[in-house]
């Protein structure tokens, strides 16, 4: 451990709840920190807080941090962000909460404000859309390489990988609702955890270093006083955020109608928050499909381009929604200038997005302290990971087909519901760069960011050489 000894040695406050010696401006300036250097998805994000507030900064010891990663992977809505929200208010209560939940969101949502803006306003333009072109061959290889990366972890013996197939094949050629499957693996799982069964059994290992535990830490193993469960604490976190989370959304329906864009936004928004079980991978099947072919707030391939922002962008991968929320109102302003009811729609969406994140911790986390080392639970999020895993190859699969065809053909009858792509409408060039971006991820080893932008510029050189349009 790291650690300076001044910190460790540091006076004691008298506040049991912040004995742990560090102060609100110190917090602030390492989660900010955090927030600024959280690229690469959940597990480049994960790896940096471990990284520094484990290894570098001792806050938490090794076991506390993967206990509380546990507690959020067992939650919806994105884990790394939930993770920084529990640990922020593991050491400075609700308003450490608060402030590493938001400055964790924060970055990325102003990136992809100012992003949709450009998109929305020249995203038409050949030079920018060629940029575009690129970084979604890149995001298609990251999406396999994710793939590959959760399952290896996740797919430990045949049960596992029986239960990812059966959700792959359910999500895909049956069009079965993801909230559904995440709620079928969770039954077996835990069933199988209630039953002893070893091959449902998890190990805890998210850690990002492989470094060695740490026993000693600032805030210790002990559980602070005001994480301690209460009934009465309960209902007041119940009450504030439920109201800070809903009462817009019934406004907007009140004032507006359900037919309007801000309702649908606010409505589709709440839903998925409740739903985002398995992390941003996963979600985005959903989202995608609904926004799609459902809304039809924006194509496929603009989803495409939302999600490429996001991975550039340092925050969770699930701020692609604002982009989306974004696009919706936009194109359907009503008497308000597009713009500005593109802001207002893609700031709505981040927050019935987030709202309910902090929600789940603070009137959770409490309780869930007291479920550490339950085998059920553990059990059912085995399963649940394990179905993640084939719901992200469905999401490989089907931006694949929109990525590198032109033409797809509906397939339906006999409870099946995909589409099929036409083998003759295969994008060459979109296919070569999608193969370049592989080979670079897989094989050479480049790293998410060099090979979004690689695969950008050469979208750019394509466009300069007229190859594309």
């Amino acid at each position: 451990m790291t650690t300076s000894e001044t910190s460790l040695t540091a006076p004691v406050p008298s506040d049991p709840a912040t004995r742990h010696g560090v102060s609100l401006a110190e917090a602030f300036r390492v989660w900010l920190r955090v927030a600024l250097l959280s690229f690469g998805g959940p597990a480049g994000q994960i790896a940096v807080m471990h990284r520094i507030l484990v290894e570098e900064k001792g806050w938490i010891s090794d076991t506390r941090f993967l206990h509380a990663l546990n507690y959020c992977m067992l939650l919806p809505g994105p884990e790394a962000q939930q993770l920084a929200t529990y640990i922020g208010w593991l050491m400075h209560k609700t308003r450490g909460g608060l402030m590493a939940g938001l400055l964790f969101i924060l970055p990325g949502a102003v990136s992809i404000m100012a992003l949709s803006v450009i998109y929305s306003a020249y995203g038409k333009v050949g030079a920018v859309a060629a940029l575009f072109f690129g970084l979604k061959a890149a995001v298609l290889a990251i999406v396999i390489e994710a793939v590959f990366r959760v399952g290896k972890r996740a797919l430990k013996n045949g049960v596992m990988v029986g239960l990812a197939s059966l959700a792959f094949f359910l999500i895909f050629f049956m069009d079965v609702p993801f909230p559904l499957i995440v709620l079928g693996a969770g039954i077996i799982g835990f069933v199988g955890g209630m039953l002893r069964l070893q091959v449902f059994e998890i190990r805890a290992g998210h850690s990002s270093s492989g470094a060695q535990a740490v026993v000693d830490s600032l805030l210790g193993e002990e559980v602070p006083p005001h994480a301690r469960p209460s009934l009465a604490g309960a209902l007041k976190v119940a009450a504030v955020w439920l109201a800070l989370w809903l009462i817009p959304v019934f406004v907007l329906l009140a004032s507006l109608g359900a037919s309007h864009v801000f309702s649908q936004i606010a409505v589709f928004f709440s839903k998925t928050a409740m739903v985002t079980f398995g992390g941003a991978y996963a979600v985005l099947v959903y989202v995608a499909q609904q926004a799609v072919e459902h809304y039809h707030w924006l194509s496929a391939a603009e989803m495409l381009d939302g999600l490429g922002m996001a991975e550039t962008t340092p925050g969770p991968l699930i701020m692609v929604l604002q982009f989306v929320g974004f696009i919706a109102a936009f194109r359907d302003a009503g008497g308000l200038p597009p713009m500005l009811a593109g802001a207002l729609g893609g700031l709505l969406a981040t927050w019935v997005t987030f709202a309910p994140c902090f929600l789940w911790i603070f009137l959770g986390a409490p309780f869930v302290e007291r479920l550490r080392g339950n085998r059920a639970l553990s059990a059912a999020l085995s399963a649940i990971t394990a179905a993640v895993v084939g719901v992200i190859l469905n999401l490989a699969i089907w931006f694949a087909i929109h990525t590198l065809f032109r033409s797809v053909i509906p397939v339906r009858g006999w409870g099946f519901s995909f589409d099929a792509p036409v083998p003759t409408s295969v994008d060459g060039l979109a296919l070569m760069l999608a193969l370049a971006a592989a080979v670079a991820i897989f094989k050479l080893k480049l790293g998410m960011l060099i090979t979004l932008a690689a695969c950008s510029a050469a979208g750019g050189l394509l466009f300069a050489l007229g190859a594309i349009g």
